[in-house]
């Protein structure tokens, strides 16, 4: 992002830049929601995935997570599904495509300034994820009797951090990503594979080696991060502080990265 400095970021704000940023986010969201094939893979998936897993788990139990139901097990880790699919998978989608079509390059050179547009676009990436997550603890609630969390303030907390670090490291993937072309495929294989090492579909003995090398990804801790404040395991605190600090390393390396690599220009000029 080093291609001008933008004075814009150190004056005070104003209400009109308020108002800019709040039109920039209409639009981005206005942008997300017309693409319906978009919409649905982002936002219908996590909804879709979580609705057959919870119908097929019946009343199944896991002896090594406190007896929990399969159900109380799976809403948690939707709703961290639902902020990664917002934040790493669209986000890196749609910055590469965005790149390689020229459409940051003619934004940065439009008089709305850098600061607006890297806001809304997040403003817009965290709206996705919120709307995803509100959905997921509903269906939970109310389709499996699965409760609420029981410390709102934690899952807050983990919500802030997974949404600002998973952001981060979108950004950072999608400076690796060479074209348009391959951003889909490539972000969703790699998106899938962490799901898949890191327990989302079927949960991992903490014993495994699976689950111990899921321990090197952000995936899992994200995971075990958000299914802290619902209390599913019998004395294990509502604050994962080991896992929210592993997420965050991750994130601000990814930061580091984004600022390093990020370009506005298509790479094939």
């Amino acid at each position: 992002m080093n291609e001008r400095t933008d004075t814009s970021a150190h004056r005070n704000f104003a209400p009109a830049d308020i108002r800019l940023v709040a039109h920039q986010v209409r639009y981005e969201q206005m942008a997300f929601w017309i693409n319906r094939a978009g919409a649905i893979f982002t936002v219908g998936f996590s909804v879709l995935f979580l609705v057959l897993l919870g119908a097929s788990a019946g009343n199944s139990r896991i002896s090594y997570l406190g007896n929990i139901r399969l159900v109380q097990y799976y809403v948690p880790g939707f709703v961290a599904y639902g902020v990664m699919a917002a934040c790493f998978d669209m986000l890196a989608t749609i910055l590469v495509v965005r790149r390689e079509t020229g459409l940051l390059k003619r934004l940065r050179l439009s008089p709305l300034p850098t600061w607006v547009l890297l806001v809304s676009i997040f403003v817009s990436t965290m709206i996705v994820a919120l709307v995803q997550v509100v959905l997921l603890l509903a269906i939970g609630r109310y389709g499996y009797a699965v409760s609420f969390p029981h410390a709102w303030a934690a899952f807050a907390v983990v919500l802030v951090v997974g949404i600002v670090s998973f952001s981060a490291i979108g950004v950072a993937f999608s400076t690796f990503i060479p074209n348009q072309e391959s951003a889909g495929p490539i972000t969703s294989a790699v998106f899938f594979v962490l799901l898949f090492l890191s327990g989302l579909w079927f949960p991992l003995n903490p014993k495994s080696g699976l689950a111990k090398f899921s321990n090197f990804f952000p995936v899992h801790h994200f995971i075990r991060a958000v299914d802290a404040p619902f209390k599913l395991q019998p004395g294990v605190s509502v604050w994962a502080w080991h896992d929210l600090f592993v997420v965050a390393i991750w994130g601000a390396v990814a930061f580091v990265i984004a600022l390093r690599r990020f370009r506005w220009a298509p790479r094939r000029s």
